[in-house]
């Protein structure tokens, strides 16, 4: 018996490194995933960590593209980083999961991106370059919780960079469990919410 199919799968099936964190919602489904799907990265925090910060979303096409000086933008969902940055919505199958993807040389200072279309991601092998895919998935767990999923992956074009990616992935490691733990946290009560406002609406009807 296999379990189902998944995106991270599709886009990057064999990483060198990956880190995944679960959570149990007391949400269902259909408002879990739209807590996900829409979530605002600049209103993540964890102490210290932003999601925003940890993505690093900021690179020159995103805060160049009116030709105006850097900014950080205010609102900044997966379909803004899709369409204003070199990550890309790999996928999404509405109300299940979602995937962002992105190629660079994380190991520098200054990370060099390199945006990859959907189509190209998974045999995109260009010396030089690490592939991260993230990915958000739900799963019904009883009929009114959501086991939520975020699941992180990363994985070098050739040797050299390999080693650059082993080094940085040990110290970037704990910051990108923080970063996922203070996704899961908002996602769920985002989640909760929505939850809450959609049994207020069917008591009003």
């Amino acid at each position: 018996m296999t379990g189902p199919d998944l995106l991270i799968d599709h886009f990057l099936p064999h990483p060198h490194f990956e880190l995944v964190r679960t959570a149990l919602v007391d949400a269902p489904v259909k408002e879990t995933y739209a807590a996900a799907r829409e979530l605002d990265f600049t209103d993540v925090r964890g102490g210290a960590v932003t999601a925003a910060g940890w993505l690093r979303m900021l690179p020159e096409r995103w805060r160049n593209r009116h030709h105006g000086p850097p900014r950080r933008p205010t609102r900044l969902t997966a379909d803004d980083l899709d369409a204003g940055s070199e990550w890309t919505l790999l996928g999404d199958r509405p109300g299940s999961e979602f995937a962002l993807g992105a190629a660079g040389k994380f190991w520098k200072p200054v990370i060099v991106w390199r945006r990859v279309e959907a189509d190209d991601f998974a045999g995109f092998e260009e010396h030089g370059y690490g592939k991260i895919v993230m990915a958000v998935a739900v799963f019904p767990y009883g009929p009114h919780r959501t086991l939520l999923t975020v699941h992180t992956r990363v994985a070098a074009t050739d040797p050299e960079s390999w080693l650059k990616l082993r080094r940085h992935w040990r110290a970037a490691r704990p910051a990108v469990g923080a970063v996922h733990t203070a996704l899961i946290r908002t996602m769920a009560a985002n989640a909760r919410q929505r939850a809450l406002a959609a049994y207020a609406r069917t008591d009003q009807a």
